[in-house]
Protein backbone atom coordinates (compact mmCIF):
# COMPACT_ATOMS: atom_id res chain seq x y z
CA UNK A 1 0.00 0.00 0.00
CA UNK A 2 2.62 2.60 0.87
CA UNK A 3 4.66 1.58 -2.51
CA UNK A 4 0.90 2.62 -4.20
CA UNK A 5 1.23 5.90 -2.20
CA UNK A 6 4.56 6.79 -2.57
CA UNK A 7 4.04 6.33 -7.02
CA UNK A 8 1.01 8.28 -7.11
CA UNK A 9 2.94 11.24 -5.13
CA UNK A 10 5.69 10.62 -7.50
CA UNK A 11 3.54 11.27 -10.44
CA UNK A 12 1.12 13.77 -9.13
CA UNK A 13 2.18 14.69 -5.58
CA UNK A 14 3.99 18.18 -4.84
CA UNK A 15 3.14 20.62 -2.30
CA UNK A 16 2.30 23.52 -4.55
CA UNK A 17 0.21 21.35 -6.55
CA UNK A 18 2.19 21.91 -9.55
CA UNK A 19 2.76 18.07 -10.71
CA UNK A 20 -0.76 17.49 -10.44
CA UNK A 21 -1.93 20.32 -12.62
CA UNK A 22 0.41 19.47 -15.30
CA UNK A 23 -0.59 15.77 -14.87
CA UNK A 24 -4.10 16.99 -15.87
CA UNK A 25 -3.05 19.20 -18.64
CA UNK A 26 -1.21 16.86 -20.23
CA UNK A 27 -4.13 14.40 -20.42
CA UNK A 28 -6.10 17.62 -21.97
CA UNK A 29 -3.19 18.33 -24.16
CA UNK A 30 -2.77 14.87 -25.62
CA UNK A 31 -6.85 14.94 -26.55
CA UNK A 32 -6.07 18.24 -28.23
CA UNK A 33 -2.83 16.37 -29.86
CA UNK A 34 -5.33 13.33 -31.50
CA UNK A 35 -7.83 16.28 -32.95
CA UNK A 36 -4.90 17.84 -34.41
CA UNK A 37 -3.22 14.94 -35.65
CA UNK A 38 -6.16 14.36 -37.28
CA UNK A 39 -6.87 17.57 -39.07
CA UNK A 40 -3.27 17.66 -39.58
CA UNK A 41 -3.82 14.62 -41.58
CA UNK A 42 -6.42 15.78 -44.01
CA UNK A 43 -4.13 18.84 -44.93
CA UNK A 44 -0.99 16.63 -45.45
CA UNK A 45 0.83 12.83 -44.68
CA UNK A 46 4.21 14.88 -44.01
CA UNK A 47 3.87 15.71 -40.08
CA UNK A 48 2.29 14.13 -36.87
CA UNK A 49 2.86 15.94 -33.45
CA UNK A 50 3.61 14.30 -30.45
CA UNK A 51 3.63 15.80 -26.65
CA UNK A 52 7.81 15.92 -25.69
CA UNK A 53 8.70 13.61 -23.08
CA UNK A 54 11.00 16.30 -20.73
CA UNK A 55 8.68 18.77 -21.36
CA UNK A 56 5.08 17.71 -20.90
CA UNK A 57 3.57 20.78 -22.28
CA UNK A 58 5.36 21.21 -25.54
CA UNK A 59 5.21 19.35 -28.73
CA UNK A 60 7.76 18.13 -31.04
CA UNK A 61 6.90 16.90 -34.86
CA UNK A 62 7.74 13.52 -36.62
CA UNK A 63 8.95 14.81 -40.33
CA UNK A 64 7.74 12.02 -42.25
CA UNK A 65 9.32 13.37 -45.55
CA UNK A 66 12.29 13.65 -43.35
CA UNK A 67 13.04 10.19 -42.62
CA UNK A 68 10.90 10.17 -39.64
CA UNK A 69 13.01 12.59 -37.96
CA UNK A 70 11.52 14.14 -34.74
CA UNK A 71 11.87 17.80 -35.14
CA UNK A 72 11.12 20.67 -32.24
CA UNK A 73 8.38 23.18 -33.54
CA UNK A 74 10.53 25.62 -32.73
CA UNK A 75 12.61 24.91 -35.86
CA UNK A 76 9.02 24.32 -38.02
CA UNK A 77 9.15 26.86 -41.01
CA UNK A 78 7.10 29.43 -41.55
CA UNK A 79 4.75 27.63 -43.77
CA UNK A 80 5.51 24.48 -41.30
CA UNK A 81 4.50 26.34 -38.30
CA UNK A 82 1.20 27.86 -40.06
CA UNK A 83 -0.18 24.09 -40.94
CA UNK A 84 0.62 23.18 -37.53
CA UNK A 85 -1.12 25.90 -35.93
CA UNK A 86 -3.98 25.63 -38.03
CA UNK A 87 -4.55 21.77 -36.96
CA UNK A 88 -3.91 22.90 -33.45
CA UNK A 89 -6.77 25.65 -33.86
CA UNK A 90 -9.26 23.28 -35.54
CA UNK A 91 -8.36 20.24 -32.78
CA UNK A 92 -8.94 22.60 -29.87
CA UNK A 93 -12.26 24.00 -31.68
CA UNK A 94 -13.25 20.07 -32.00
CA UNK A 95 -12.77 19.92 -28.48
CA UNK A 96 -14.75 23.21 -27.07
CA UNK A 97 -17.24 22.35 -30.16
CA UNK A 98 -18.83 19.08 -27.50
CA UNK A 99 -19.75 22.41 -25.27
CA UNK A 100 -20.36 25.13 -27.64
CA UNK A 101 -20.88 25.13 -31.20
CA UNK A 102 -18.36 27.06 -33.11
CA UNK A 103 -19.46 28.44 -36.48
CA UNK A 104 -16.53 30.86 -36.95
CA UNK A 105 -12.82 30.79 -37.87
CA UNK A 106 -11.18 33.91 -38.48
CA UNK A 107 -7.26 33.96 -39.55
CA UNK A 108 -5.41 37.10 -39.72
CA UNK A 109 -2.57 36.65 -41.85
CA UNK A 110 -0.04 33.85 -42.06
CA UNK A 111 -0.24 33.37 -45.48
CA UNK A 112 2.49 35.45 -46.72
CA UNK A 113 5.04 32.47 -45.38
CA UNK A 114 3.35 29.43 -47.53
CA UNK A 115 4.77 28.15 -50.01
CA UNK A 116 2.55 27.37 -53.08
CA UNK A 117 1.38 23.64 -52.35
CA UNK A 118 0.99 24.89 -48.52
CA UNK A 119 -0.81 27.70 -49.66
CA UNK A 120 -3.53 25.18 -51.50
CA UNK A 121 -3.34 22.79 -48.47
CA UNK A 122 -4.36 25.55 -45.81
CA UNK A 123 -7.13 26.96 -48.85
CA UNK A 124 -8.62 23.62 -49.72
CA UNK A 125 -8.67 23.07 -45.79
CA UNK A 126 -10.76 26.35 -45.75
CA UNK A 127 -12.93 25.35 -48.32
CA UNK A 128 -13.31 22.32 -46.65
CA UNK A 129 -14.60 24.00 -43.53
CA UNK A 130 -16.79 26.76 -45.13
CA UNK A 131 -18.41 23.56 -47.44
CA UNK A 132 -19.35 22.20 -43.59
CA UNK A 133 -20.90 25.34 -42.35
CA UNK A 134 -18.07 27.32 -41.11
CA UNK A 135 -17.70 31.00 -41.52
CA UNK A 136 -14.44 31.66 -42.79
CA UNK A 137 -12.81 34.92 -42.44
CA UNK A 138 -9.08 35.32 -43.70
CA UNK A 139 -7.22 38.93 -43.23
CA UNK A 140 -4.23 38.64 -45.86
CA UNK A 141 -2.27 40.82 -48.41
CA UNK A 142 -1.34 37.33 -50.37
CA UNK A 143 -2.55 38.18 -54.10
CA UNK A 144 -3.20 34.76 -54.81
CA UNK A 145 -5.61 34.43 -51.32
CA UNK A 146 -7.87 37.64 -53.45
CA UNK A 147 -8.07 35.66 -56.10
CA UNK A 148 -9.36 32.40 -54.58
CA UNK A 149 -11.72 33.87 -52.44
CA UNK A 150 -15.33 35.31 -53.58
CA UNK A 151 -16.55 36.85 -51.00
CA UNK A 152 -14.40 39.86 -49.78
CA UNK A 153 -14.18 43.00 -47.98
CA UNK A 154 -11.75 45.68 -48.88
CA UNK A 155 -10.47 48.29 -46.35
CA UNK A 156 -9.58 51.10 -48.55
CA UNK A 157 -7.70 53.93 -46.89
CA UNK A 158 -8.69 57.53 -47.17
CA UNK A 159 -7.48 60.77 -46.11
CA UNK A 160 -6.86 62.11 -42.44
CA UNK A 161 -6.11 57.82 -41.35
CA UNK A 162 -9.84 57.29 -41.80
CA UNK A 163 -10.71 54.22 -44.37
CA UNK A 164 -13.50 52.94 -45.79
CA UNK A 165 -15.21 49.53 -46.85
CA UNK A 166 -16.11 47.52 -49.72
CA UNK A 167 -17.22 44.89 -50.92
CA UNK A 168 -20.59 42.89 -49.88
CA UNK A 169 -22.41 44.45 -46.47
CA UNK A 170 -20.85 47.48 -47.32
CA UNK A 171 -23.52 50.26 -47.26
CA UNK A 172 -22.11 53.74 -47.36
CA UNK A 173 -23.03 55.94 -44.50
Amino acid sequence: ELERWELLHLLIGSADGKKFRVFAQGLTFEVMISHANRQLRKMSDRYILLRDPKEPLALLVIDNYQAGEIRSTRNLSGGESFLVSLALALGLSHMVSRRVRVDSLFLDEGFGTLDDDALDTALETLAGLHRSGKLIGVISHVPAIRERLAARIQVIPGPGGKSALQGPGCGAK
